[in-house]
């Protein structure tokens, strides 16, 4: 009884190791690459799952390029696969590459990818160039009309400035700047119209896909809109600004004139309050007798008395005017 014990804990025990190696060790992985002739040994499976990779990423691949005629080894694509990068794509990059005839190297495959490009679809844009559309870009004449161009840019990505060259972003923002200079530097909006494939001639010889990741194939002006008459509209704008600096000058002018208007009455009222002060002063020394005071007083009543009479004969005659002298 306790040797059939005893066999069973061994039998157990040793299922329990044999679970455990083929749970460790990725044998099919190592039985597939023996049938591609890819020397990959027990010892670096192993060895991958003690640096914590995963053996399928780095043996599946390894058996892709071989079977593409690369030239790659375990530690490239480990080493890859340990700094972040995607082993996957990179060996798809290499292969694409090496059937289109473009020269990549391992090594500039790893450090596009790593720089964050998709370097699988550079290989792509090399072989089949984008076509990248700008949006409506508003460009001004010298006769003042707006024109609204649109262009389609075709594209292919350069693989030796993908790392460090700048994106789709900085392409549109030039072809922007080269429609804005050349339609600007036209003498009438309708030479720009008659002639559109001088907007591509003079944004293509500028060389603007310098610094860049990608190489411009060519720029074609897909449409044309005619906008605003921007010049009409800033000469009506300076001619309202002109008139509220003319109304502006001339409340001036007016406030002053009243201004004036005022002062001026201040001196009469300030000469008058001095006229009694002048008479008593001549009545004390005997200058102005008291008959000349009356005469000069019956003077004014008389001129106040011809006033009233006045007004009163200007004064139109109402209906109610006629009734009272009925």
């Amino acid at each position: 009884m306790p040797e059939t014990i005893s066999l069973i804990v061994l039998i157990g025990v040793i299922s329990l190791f044999i679970v455990m190696f083929f749970s460790f060790v990725p044998v099919g992985l190592w039985i597939s690459s023996l049938a591609a002739n890819v020397k990959v040994s027990i010892f670096n499976l192993i060895g991958m799952r003690l640096r914590r990779v995963i053996p399928s990423r780095i043996v599946l691949p390894l058996i892709k390029s071989t079977k593409a005629g690369l030239n790659l080894n375990v530690n490239q694509l480990e080493a890859h696969y340990l700094a972040g990068g995607n082993v996957d794509g990179v060996v798809n990059a290499l292969i694409a590459s090496e059937r289109a005839g473009i020269e990549l190297q391992f090594e500039k495959a790893a450090a596009i990818d790593l720089a964050g490009r998709d370097v699988f679809d550079a290989v792509k844009m090399s072989v089949n160039p984008k076509v990248i559309e700008t949006t409506n870009v508003s460009a001004v004449a010298k006769d003042g009309i707006e024109l609204l161009v649109k262009a389609r840019v075709t594209v292919r990505a350069n693989l030796e400035r993908l790392v460090g060259g700048a994106g789709e972003a900085t392409i549109l923002a030039r072809i922007g700047e080269g429609i804005v200079t050349t339609v600007g530097s036209a003498a009438s909006h309708k030479e720009v119209l008659e002639n559109p494939d001088d907007i591509s001639k003079r944004v293509l010889s500028k060389g603007l896909d310098s610094g860049t990741a990608f190489e411009i194939l060519s720029i074609d002006v897909a449409d044309i809109d005619v906008g605003r008459n921007i010049g009409a509209q800033l000469q009506t704008l300076q001619a309202e600004a002109d008139k509220n600096i003319a109304q502006a000058k001339a409340e001036e002018r007016r406030a002053m004139a009243v201004a004036k208007e005022q002062e001026m009455r201040a001196y009469v009222v300030e000469a008058e309050a001095e006229v009694p002060k002048a008479m008593a002063y001549a009545l004390r020394e005997g200058k102005l007798g008291v008959m000349d005071y009356y005469d000069m007083q019956n003077i004014k009543a008389d001129t106040k008395m011809r006033e009233k009479i006045s007004e009163t004969s200007r004064k139109p005659i109402t209906d109610n005017d006629t009734k009272g002298n009925r």
